[in-house]
């Protein structure tokens, strides 16, 4: 009797299918190919004039810069720690962290606590400590500003910081590094890896009946780690360009700002009255929040992967290669610092440790 092969599907071919399947099935989220012509057009312009690349994410006054294996386990801690970091506070009140005279909020918090608690003498970064640590001191760790609200889903953080730890004492020598050195050099083999070790890195979904996955921590932890490293070392992955985009809750706004997703009229409605809501009633009297694995949240996440495929695509087809990371890198960033000019576009809400 023959033997029955079974053909393995990597994590990041997974996304890739999964964002084309939702592209093709969703019906409130669309990707213009007009539209992304001339997104990947201007976006091209812009990285290009600001010469974009790996070397700005070590800019930030945040960011580890010297790339070493303490660099490793700075990015792991925070990439399992990347997720869901809006407010429904006013500004005064939202949760913020002070480090040298600066105070930031959003993601930026969660490194600013982790460099204090650095400078303090905290080891958070080795897994031996953050796998046991009590809740009071990595409340602690994580406190912000006096007269802020706390971290938003800190019970949830400290349960990733146990599960991710524990995995690591437990079968790695504590260190994300010895996991990192198996994955061969290749980036689709790390998120496999990571995906298979810790089941908080598994972003999974279903969608039209179908198993649809986005995987965006265990990406941008392959991506942040290849950005720190500059593509060498420890960083070196032959088939970085097999990541995607990593899907969350800024850049689709981005991708809309660019003409390079679209909304339909219902699901743009629902969104404007969510914002609204939450900032009348609160997050939890707020009626519009989208659980996670709602259609339209699905739809938003794989089309945005999918519109940034399409982006990088474009930009080949006129000569030109910049992967899906340095696409997605930008779109952040310019979310960030163009917050203002696009506050008319909504975000969609979603309470989730996947993003």
């Amino acid at each position: 009797m023959p033997i029955a092969i079974r053909h393995f599907e990597s994590a990041v071919s997974r996304v890739l299918s999964s964002a084309h399947f939702i592209n093709t099935h969703s019906q409130d989220v669309f990707v213009p190919q007009d539209g992304v012509k001339k997104a990947a057009s201007q976006i091209l312009r812009r990285m290009q004039s600001l010469g974009y690349s790996t070397a700005d994410w070590k800019k930030h006054t945040l960011t580890p810069s010297i790339a070493d294996t303490h660099a490793v386990e700075w990015i792991f801690l925070v990439d399992a720690l990347n997720f869901s970091f809006w407010s429904d506070q006013p500004p005064s009140r939202q949760y913020s962290v002070t480090l040298d005279g600066k105070t930031y909020r959003g993601y930026w918090t969660l490194c600013a606590a982790v460099n204090r608690a650095l400078a303090e003498g905290i080891p958070i970064t080795d897994a031996r400590y953050y796998a046991v640590a009590s809740d009071e001191e990595l409340a602690r760790v994580f406190r912000g500003d006096e007269g802020t609200e706390p971290m938003p889903m800190l019970r949830e953080r400290i349960m990733v910081l146990r599960e991710v730890g524990g995995v690591l004492v437990e079968k790695h020598g504590g260190r994300f590094a010895n996991l990192l050195a198996r994955c061969g050099g290749s980036a689709s083999g790390l998120v496999d890896l990571v995906a298979a070790e810790f089941a908080c890195f598994r972003d999974e979904h279903e969608f039209q009946g179908r198993p649809v996955a986005m995987f965006k921590r265990a990406q941008i932890l392959v991506a942040d780690i290849w950005a720190c490293f500059e593509g060498k070392g420890l960083g070196r992955f032959e088939d970085i360009d097999s990541v995607t985009m990593f899907a969350d809750y800024r850049v689709p706004q981005a991708l809309c700002h660019f003409g390079a997703l679209e909304y339909s009229p219902r699901l743009w409605e629902h969104l404007r009255e969510s914002e609204k809501s939450l900032k009348q009633l609160g997050e939890a009297k707020s009626p519009g929040l989208l659980p996670s694995g709602h259609p339209w949240e699905v739809e938003i996440r794989g089309n945005s992967i999918w519109a940034v495929e399409c982006i990088k695509r474009c930009m080949e087809e006129e000569g030109t290669h910049v992967n899906a990371i340095l696409i997605d890198f930008y779109l952040w960033d310019y979310s960030k610092e163009h917050s203002e000019e696009m506050k008319e576009i909504p975000i969609h809400l979603t309470r989730s440790i996947n993003y």
